[in-house]
Parts: C-alpha cells; structure tokens; sequence
C-alpha cells in the first residue's frame, strides 16, 4: 500500500493526541513530522505516554510544506487561517482542518461529514472537519429533516465529556468540578448551531426550524449523549424505515433497534442512533466519541475517502464496552 507523507500541526492536545494514536497504525500514512510551539523537542511518547513503544518522532515548531501529502490542522479555533496565510501547501495537498474556521465552507474548504458530503469529500483537497456536537446532532436529525418532519422548534439536549473542552485546563474542566456535577454552558447559543443548520438547509431547502438546544457538562471524560425530539404524526416503522434508507452507505453510522449506551462508541469511530415514537413524538438518541467520530476519527474517515482508501482504513476499533 503506498505510503501517503503525512503531517499533524498542533498535535499536542487530545485531538491531536487521537490522530496520531489513529495514524501510527494506519497502514497508508507515514507520519513525516509532527508539529507543536508548546512542545518542541520533546518526543511524542513523553507528551502523550499511550503512546511509548508506538511513536518515536519529537515534536517540533518547524513547519515543511514540501514533500508533503496530507496534512492535519489541530490548531485552536481561530488560528487556522492565519496559519495557512503564513504557510503555503502545494494546492494538491490535502489539508483537512478541525478547528471551527471554515466550516461554513468558505476559502475552498468542503464541510466534512461524510453521512452527507462523501462525493464531495472524495474530489476535495480542503476539508473542514466537523465539531463534534455539530456531528451528533446533525446525525441524530438529518433524515427527519430531509423527510421535512422537523418543523418548527427542534428541541435538543446533549451531554459532552470533559475532554471535550481541551486539555488546557479552565474552571469547569478540573477534576474537582466536574465530578459528581453537572452544569449547562451556552443555552441556546451554541457555537456549533451554525454548522448544523447549514447541512440541514443543504438537505432540504425549506428548512427554517429553530434548533432550541441545551449542552451539558458531563462528569465523565468522552463521549456525546444526544437527545433530540420533535412532532410526528407516524409510526414507529415509517421513522426507522426512513433512518435506514438515509445510511444504506453509511460506513460508520447504525440505526439500534435496542435501546443504546455511551460505552458502545467510546474509543470508536462509530454514530448509533435509536428512535421511539410516544405522545406524538419522535425521539431521537444519538451517541458518539467526541474525540474520535466527533474529531480526530472523522478526519481520517476524510482523509481515506480523499485518498480514495476503504473508508474504515485504520478505524476498525472496538468499544470498551465495560
């Protein structure tokens, strides 16, 4: 298999942590260098110890653009586009950013959620990653929206792990606040709602309902609970029926018809959804990894579909499970 010269800029945080667990196995990549101002010189296995006897690269500040294929932006939001005004790629190299910068697809960049996106993401050489709230919601929705189900408010909840807010560390993400504790931050107004009303305008153009969702804190380090319900007039059927069809291709997403838990994708790349219809409603769970199906792992799922890879290259992992 030919090896595809690989590059991670900004890989000493916990996404860029789970790229590289993910690349260094991958049997297309060859990680040529690995990139971080915060950490240079010191090797990859001292800053990330899951890693020692796996990785034996050291970080540098250095940036080569020469010679290289692919290259993963993990940088913080806002700094993407200042980084790529200062360093220029080769216009065939494939540069797949998972920060919020230009997911609203401009400069070139195609929004990387491949449930929707794939034959864009096959012929693309800028691809924006999707956040991962962003990802769990839109999946957890985007065949109600498509069948034009959702129509006015969509209320929404979800509960994020506290790797989800970065590993520098703030107030509520210390070990001392987040356990045994809850908390809502940004009611309503949600960084990611933009994102996802621009796929849900793409799939259906009469889209104009308002997302009405509540994001959680949750006292647990990964994974995304979603929980999503709205009016419906069908039955139980007529809901998984439409759900299935709209993932027929999905190489990672799968509709339960058993009830679901957060361990079944945790250290996965995968999405699970499970419906009910009661009082009139249809209520959507949606469960992912924040880290993996809502960063790192979609963006090698992007990255073996740009390259024109089996799209489960180096994503065949399993859950914990207990």
């Amino acid at each position: 298999m030919k090896q595809i010269k690989t590059a991670i800029i900004g890989a000493a945080g916990y996404t860029g942590g789970e790229l590289l667990r993910l690349l260094v196995h991958h049997p297309a990549c060859e990680l040529v260098y690995v990139h971080s101002n915060s950490q240079k010189g010191k090797k990859v296995s001292v800053v990330h110890p899951d890693l020692i006897g796996d990785c034996e690269l050291v970080f540098t500040d250095e940036v080569q653009t020469e010679g290289i294929e692919a290259v993963f932006l993990g940088l913080p939001h806002g700094e993407t586009k200042g980084f790529l005004e200062k360093h220029s790629f080769n216009p065939e190299t494939v540069i797949i950013d998972l920060s919020t910068d230009f997911r609203n697809e401009a400069h070139g960049f195609v929004y990387g959620l491949p449930e929707v996106n794939k034959s864009k993401i096959q012929k693309a050489k800028r691809i924006a990653n999707p956040g991962c709230f962003a990802s769990a919601i839109q999946l957890a929705l985007l065949p109600a929206v498509a069948k034009g189900w959702a129509k006015n408010q969509i209320h929404i909840s979800g509960i994020t792990g506290s790797t989800g807010a970065g590993k520098k560390l703030a107030e509520t993400s210390h070990f001392s606040y987040r356990t045994g504790n809850m908390s809502v931050y940004k009611l309503f107004d949600h960084q990611h709602l933009a994102e996802i009303s621009q796929t849900f305008s793409q799939v259906n153009t009469d889209f104009d309902s308002e997302l009405l969702f509540v994001p959680y804190r949750g006292n647990f380090t990964r994974g995304i609970w979603i929980t999503a319900y709205l009016p419906f007039e069908g039955t139980i059927e007529e809901a998984l029926s439409a759900y299935r069809e709209f993932y027929v291709g999905a190489a990672f997403t799968h509709v339960s018809d058993q009830d679901i838990d957060l361990k079944q994708v945790v250290n996965t790349n995968k999405c699970i959804i499970h419906l009910q219809v009661k009082k009139g409603q249809l209520v959507i769970y949606s469960v992912i990894d924040n880290l993996l199906k809502g960063a790192s792992g979609q963006a090698v799922q992007n990255f073996n579909l740009a390259f024109g890879l089996d799209e489960k290259e180096g994503l065949r992992l399993k859950s914990i499970a207990f």
